[in-house]
């Protein structure tokens, strides 16, 4: 079989299996941190233009905008993959360097309000959504993610996967579903080494274009069954060529959604073990910024490639800048939304901490990626003193998880400046209930 129908023999008997019950936590956990993710994003560029280039799909339909406001099943989708990503405060699964909640959840939950389907439903499919779309991103590997911005293009996979849980696609249509996905596959990481808002884009015209390829599948539209291995398939023209023969043997054992990465931090993720040492390292020696006199941050490849800005300018430039996030560490303690305000930005003391900050590639470090994301922190002190401290996971990552309070507080912490404390802690009361719910309502803030 090719790969596209591995998976649609697993969607198959994924339909007609009762999924163990840490499983259907770790799905309500991505949906309280996709919200989480969501709210801050309602703001943030360029979501305002974004509705109102919709606005014919808007006021009609029986899905809702994270705002509120009601829209089309696919309008909606769009709109809410890009606000989950836009505030670069969404989940992750690192061996396939993916953000996989932004577009899946988004598909899953406009499917879901489209078909008046249950929260366990709605659980359930953006579960398979997450497995399929995970095991997709492993396979491509490192060479796809040199140039393709992995949220865009392997999204698009767990957002048709996910609608087409949500429609319960037999095994023939589920595969079509994921061949037509593989055609509209595309988010380049180009369109931010650049001050851009293209970025955001990229996850929701991933959920909008798995939703269409999951609904046209239902429909009878097929694809080409080997557009993932075969030979001008996404396989090879995308990556490497590599073999798609193991894809999907762990799919039903080990489930991927329970080793998600949950941010700790608000920036790119690339950035947050070098966050967590300067972190300890002010801590363990209650260092003050007129301490430090050098700061030298050792990692992985990518995370230079990305968080590339050495002197960002822009609120887009200082989440994707390795100095700038580790500098507000070490000169504010956190690194949270207040560390992307203009004033922050404009900060002489901020200012001067950037540039005492260089960063390498470690090449053992680097060797580990991407399933391990380190960092090592080396801090010279104006009396001489040299401190480094080796961060080998994340906080957030499975080996550091966010508790389930943790959790509510980053969600909390997020949500209730829009939606306000009250609606914030019935919207986490009923996004924990979700899989008893008989419908979705109660996921409207």
């Amino acid at each position: 079989m090719h790969a596209t129908e591995v998976f649609g023999q697993y969607a198959r008997a994924f339909h007609h299996t009762t999924l163990p019950d840490p499983v259907i936590h770790h799905a309500k956990r991505a949906v309280i941190d996709w919200h989480a993710s969501l709210f801050p994003g309602l703001a943030t560029a360029p979501l305002a233009q974004l509705e109102q280039v919709l606005a014919d799909d808007l006021d009609r339909g029986p899905a809702r905008l994270g705002n509120g406001r009601a829209a089309t099943a696919r309008a909606a989708a769009l709109y809410n993959g890009a606000a989950a990503h836009a505030a670069e405060v969404d989940d992750s699964f690192r061996e396939a360097m993916y953000h996989p909640g932004a577009a899946t959840i988004a598909a899953a939950l406009a499917a879901g309000q489209q078909a008046g389907a249950s929260g366990l439903a709605f659980l359930r499919a953006l579960v398979l959504g997450y497995e399929v779309s995970t095991r997709i991103g492993v396979v491509m590997g490192r060479p796809h993610y040199r140039f393709w911005h992995n949220t865009g293009t392997v999204g698009a996979f767990g957002a048709a996967a996910a609608a087409g849980g949500v429609l319960q696609l037999d095994a023939a249509p589920f595969a079509h579903a994921l061949a037509t996905a593989a055609t509209f596959a595309a988010g380049l990481q180009q369109a931010f080494r650049m001050d851009s808002m293209s970025k955001p884009l990229h996850a929701g015209r991933a959920a909008e274009a798995g939703l269409l390829a999951a609904q046209l599948a239902g429909q009878g539209v097929t694809g080409s069954l080997d557009v993932l291995d075969g030979e001008a398939g996404l396989g090879r023209a995308m990556s490497d060529g590599p073999d798609w023969s193991h894809a999907g043997d762990t799919l039903g054992r080990d489930f991927h959604i329970t080793r998600l990465t949950f941010k700790n931090h608000i920036g790119c993720g690339h950035t947050f073990a070098a966050i967590d040492g300067a972190l300890a390292l002010r801590a363990a020696r209650g260092l003050q910024p007129g301490d430090i006199r050098h700061v030298q941050v050792a990692t992985y490849g990518p995370a230079l490639d990305i968080a590339c800005y050495e002197n960002p300018q822009t609120e887009n430039e200082a989440r994707f800048s390795l100095r700038f996030v580790v500098a507000t560490a070490l000169v504010h303690g956190s690194v949270r939304l207040a560390a992307y305000t203009p004033e922050r930005l404009a900060d002489p003391a901020l200012r001067a901490m950037v540039g005492r900050i260089g960063a390498v590639v470690d090449p053992e470090i680097d060797a580990a990626f991407p399933g391990r994301r380190s960092a090592r922190v080396d801090i010279e002190t104006h009396d001489g003193r040299r401190l480094a401290w080796l961060q080998p996971d994340r906080k957030g990552d499975p080996e550091l998880p966010l508790s389930d309070e943790e959790l509510e507080g980053k969600f909390l912490e997020l949500a209730a400046p829009v939606v306000g404390a009250e609606r914030a802690r019935r919207l986490l009361g009923n996004l924990w209930a979700l899989d008893r719910a008989t419908d979705l309502h109660g996921l409207a803030a």
